[in-house]
């Protein structure tokens, strides 16, 4: 047998003697109170000598909670427990308990106990609850990691998420800190009039982003239908209808591989805003990020992964232009070719050359991959940014990316003094994109011309594109008054805010490869 085999027949063979002894090891009959954890861990043990220095009333704390360490003397013994974040500490003496102390004697780390009884200061300056009574709520049939390592394999704690809320310092916290960025969002957004609504997570045809959707089929109906990759056009259906200021909260599903950026099921929080303009919504997300900033950390201020971030506002613009330019120019130096000039970057044509000339798909296979598809200078712009200009942007300020292409904006209004581009920016942080917004295109057959060149880059062999939703562009031709919308990534944002390395480490149970299979390659773990 095992040595995990082995310790869970011990721990069955205690649960076993409990209910021998007449005592039920998954009792519900004894309640605790989480604001005795409360108060008891407020207590200043610099004033408390005795239970008459207790304020009156509270002289007796009924607490309780998961057991975290145990310290045994023979006669007497102490146990940390812990609930929600609270942690009290037992001091259990077998005079006092008497037949209870045997059933203490049977308890694990990992178990679930409950006491009652008043607050004292222990030889080592701590308070503690002295138990007058004591039981025993759950017994767990397996062991918690030894104490001091916690769960060190990665794959390991997402796995078993249950356990690493308990056993891994700083796991918990980050859930809790998640909980308080997601109600900051929706009462910022409440606050200014919008309402919170829910969408369709079954789609007939891929809108609002470019991305690869996953496929699911209706019996009943005989459907095919996709998991939403985003609920942009069924939010601005309810911009035309007259919700004018209307935001969700919610799941989304690509079918893309996995990263340290990216998750096949993530959420998003979208909104949209009637009468504003995407320069609008510029200053309204350097308020609301910079304020949640503050709420949490106490100034417009922040660390992620041992990089310096300052958050005051007003953030940094740069054109998308400027910023492959300069993305190009750093790798350039990296990587020893020559960097661009104004003139590489002028026309469709003229970036084909500088690409061939300095060889940058074969420097560069996330390159290769895009380029195959890329038709004209929006598209091929695009491609340059996303792979030397993301991650080279300005790491000690957020930055603001703006005037992309139409071309890779379908649903984003063109600039009324150059066509070729759109009111559109991108926020990132730390070269990691955390929002994506622009004035809405409400002109039904622009919509419509764009779509098709939707189709004509998906048979150029681009895998990430929308279908033709001829429902919506009629939704248009309803009528949606100047509208400007946002999409902010609320798992990138935990990231930043809780200064985590992985998306795995903010999704409480991201998905995994099966047990034992074999690893992607590196294309399809890199997306």
């Amino acid at each position: 047998m095992d040595d995990e085999n082995r310790l869970i027949a011990q721990r069955k063979q205690k649960i076993q003697a409990i209910r021998d002894a007449g005592l039920n090891p998954y009792a519900n009959d004894f309640p605790v109170s989480l604001e005795d954890m409360r108060r008891v861990g407020e207590l200043d043990p610099e004033t408390l000598s005795g239970e008459a220095d207790l304020p009156e009333g509270a002289r007796e704390f009924r607490v309780g909670g998961r057991v975290m360490a145990l310290a045994r003397f023979g006669k007497a013994a102490f146990a940390l427990v812990r609930q929600q974040g609270h942690e009290v500490q037992l001091f259990l003496k077998r005079d006092l308990l008497g037949e209870g102390f045997k059933a203490f004697k049977k308890i694990e780390r990992g178990d679930f106990v409950a006491a009652v009884g008043p607050a004292f200061v222990t030889r080592q300056g701590k308070v503690a609850v002295r138990a007058r009574e004591f039981r025993i709520l759950t017994m767990a049939v397996r062991s918690l990691p030894e104490k001091w390592h916690g769960l060190k394999d990665p794959e390991l704690r997402y796995r078993q998420r249950h356990v690493d809320l308990v056993a891994t310092d700083g796991v918990a916290e980050v859930f809790r800190t998640r909980a308080r960025v997601v109600a900051h969002l929706r009462r910022y957004l409440d606050e200014r009039g919008f309402v919170e609504v829910e969408t369709p997570m079954m789609h007939q045809v891929v809108g609002g982003a470019a991305a690869r959707p996953f496929l699911t089929h209706h019996n009943a109906l005989d459907l095919d239908l996709k998991l939403r990759i985003a609920p942009e056009l069924y939010l601005k259906r309810l911009v035309v209808g007259g919700l004018e200021r209307v935001y969700e909260i919610g799941r989304c599903f690509r079918n893309e591989g996995l990263s340290r950026m990216h998750n096949p099921e993530f959420t998003m929080l979208e909104f949209y805003m009637g009468y504003a303009t995407y320069t609008d919504l510029m200053a309204l997300t350097e308020d609301l990020i910079s304020g949640l900033v503050t709420d949490l950390q106490g100034e417009p201020r922040l660390t992620y992964q041992g990089q310096q971030v300052d958050l005051s506002t007003p953030w940094p613009r740069l054109t998308v232009v400027e910023a492959t330019k300069a993305g190009l120019s750093l790798a350039a130096q990296e990587q020893g070719f020559a960097a661009p000039t104004d003139d590489d970057l002028r026309s469709g044509e003229s970036l084909g050359a500088y690409v061939a000339r300095q060889r940058l798909t074969e420097r560069e296979e996330a390159l290769a991959q895009l380029w195959k598809a890329c038709a004209g200078w929006g598209e091929r712009l695009a491609a340059l940014f996303e792979t030397f200009g993301e991650e080279r942007l300005p790491a000690d300020r957020p930055v603001f990316v703006v005037d992309y292409p139409s071309a890779v904006s379908p649903l984003s209004r063109r600039k009324d003094d150059n066509p070729e581009l759109v009111d559109r920016f991108e926020l990132f942080v730390v070269g990691r994109e955390i929002a994506n917004a622009f004035s809405e295109l409400n002109d039904p057959e622009d919509q419509r011309r764009r779509f098709r060149a939707q189709l004509e880059a998906r048979d150029r062999g681009a895998e990430e594109t929308m279908d033709y939703d001829e429902d919506y562009c009629r939704a248009l031709e309803v009528g949606m008054p100047p509208t400007a919308g946002e999409g902010i990534g609320v798992d990138r944002l935990t990231m930043l805010l809780c200064d985590q390395p992985s998306i795995r480490d903010v999704i409480l149970f991201p998905l995994l490869r099966p047990e034992g299979a074999q690893q992607p390659g590196k294309q399809e773990a890199r997306r």
